[in-house]
């Protein structure tokens, strides 16, 4: 079965994820550092237009393969729409070798305990069944952790695993991401506390089933490894979540069996007006430092 090619690749292989999952409220920002200023469209159509073109020139660049890019973790409208006539998910596996992801979150509530969970996800079964068929390997939803508060922190992890039950229960994989905020002054304080709730969650994954975790670098290295050796987890990534990526890089290369999974020091670099070979060659080399750091690890 495909599926199991999939999850093979993405338990064993050496690489990294790219996350080219930016939504509604972050693809501004996104299309601004590719150097597309807001005035170049006047509607939500044309910027998902003008982002949707940025990420398929990312994807059918010549480095970006499964070679050292494993997996993609893919905007919902970015897996309804095609590259050159061929669906996004199924360009990237039969194209490009990548394991395509779908966001399924629909953004963060607002804070309370320290935390912001995810917003009402309704919908979702409907949305998981669509990634089937579209043929789509897992998911990836993300929340926040904005203090050592333990009963946010407990409530944001319960809430990761409750809905990852659900989305295993479509045969999907989902990646739960709840990320901690590189900026706070207790970040050492909430990733042991993250660390503890996401122990004693694992024992709620139904049994011969996995989930992928997404994490922030954490400020003591391998603090995770207990994560990347449990059988219950296939994989845990790293976000960037802020860092340059060459900070990225050097703190993820200090966490064994950990691998990439970034968008922001992804797209570093990459610019709308380069052309086709500047653009090439500085994702080629992006990508090289990204799966160096990866394989490090």
């Amino acid at each position: 079965m495909m599926n199991a090619t999939m999850a093979q690749q993405m338990a064993e292989k050496d690489g990294f994820i790219a996350a080219l999952d930016q939504s509604g409220g972050s693809t501004p920002k996104a299309l601004k550092l590719y150097g597309v200023t807001e005035d170049s469209y006047s509607n939500d159509e044309e910027m998902f237009a003008l982002i949707h073109a940025m990420r398929a020139r990312i994807i059918k660049s010549p480095a970006f393969t499964g070679d050292k890019v494993i997996g993609a973790i893919l905007f919902e409208r970015t897996m309804d729409g095609e590259i050159d006539s061929i669906p996004t998910a199924d360009y990237l596996w039969d194209k490009r070798g990548i394991v395509p992801f779908l966001k399924v979150d629909k953004g963060l509530m607002a804070e309370e305990n320290g935390v912001q969970l995810m917003k009402p996800m309704g919908g979702l079964d409907a949305l998981l069944e669509r990634a089937i068929a579209k043929n789509v390997f897992g998911t990836k939803m993300r929340s926040v952790v904005n203090a050592a508060n333990k009963d946010g922190i407990e409530a944001i992890v319960a809430q990761q695993f409750e809905i990852g039950r659900q989305i295993l229960g479509h045969g999907l994989t989902p990646i739960l991401e709840p990320e901690v905020n590189i900026k706070i002054a207790d970040k050492a304080e909430a990733e042991n506390l993250l660390l503890d709730a996401i122990r004693q969650h694992l024992d709620t994954v139904p049994t011969g089933q996995q989930v992928m975790l997404k994490l922030s670098l954490p400020t003591k290295a391998n603090l995770y490894k207990t994560l990347v050796d449990d059988p219950r987890v296939m994989r845990v990534v790293a976000l960037s979540g802020g860092y340059s990526r060459d900070e990225a890089n050097s703190l993820l290369s200090a966490n064994k069996g950990v691998i990439a999974s970034f968008s922001r020091a992804l797209t570093e670099g990459l610019s709308q007006g380069q052309t086709d070979a500047e653009f090439d060659a500085m994702l080629a080399a992006t990508i090289d430092s990204i799966f160096k750091a990866s394989r490090a690890a």
